[in-house]
């Protein structure tokens, strides 16, 4: 039977969990994933555990914060004058914001805090500084 290799394009089931066993992000329920080896689609650790599969393998792997969404930066939370918001916008904590700096460059941002006179901002990736567990499944190489 065929392994899949770089340059496959792959169909995965999946459930991604926490240290704690929180599932974060699943395929259950829906069309496999489908992406290519090599091209940088998904995560490399991710990646790399679905190379040398074959089709109806399943297999568990433990991707380090690192090859995963990175460290979490504590620099990358910054607190922000409430009156830089419009102020009919309705801020909730854990609301994921678009912002775009003076050079226009628009990046992500989740509100973990809010008071009557500041909001702060996380523009950390929600799952930085975790590893992540996958229970892969390859269901086909196209």
């Amino acid at each position: 039977m065929a392994k899949a290799k770089v340059g496959d394009t792959v169909r995965v089931h999946y459930i991604g969990t926490l240290d704690d066993g929180t599932v974060f992000d699943s395929s259950m329920g829906r069309e496999p994933l489908e992406f290519t080896l090599g091209e940088n689609e998904v995560i490399p650790g991710f990646e790399e555990a679905v190379v040398g599969m074959e089709p109806g393998e399943r297999k568990s792997v433990t991707i380090p914060a690192d090859e995963a969404y990175g460290p979490y930066y504590e620099d990358m939370v910054l607190t922000v004058d409430r009156s830089e918001f419009p102020p009919d916008l309705e801020l909730e904590v854990g609301q994921r914001l678009q912002v775009r700096q003076a050079d226009g460059y628009v990046f992500a941002v989740t509100v973990t805090d809010i008071t009557d006179d500041e909001v702060t901002l996380d523009a950390n990736h929600p799952l930085a500084g975790e590893d992540l567990t996958f229970a892969i499944e390859l269901v086909e190489i196209l």
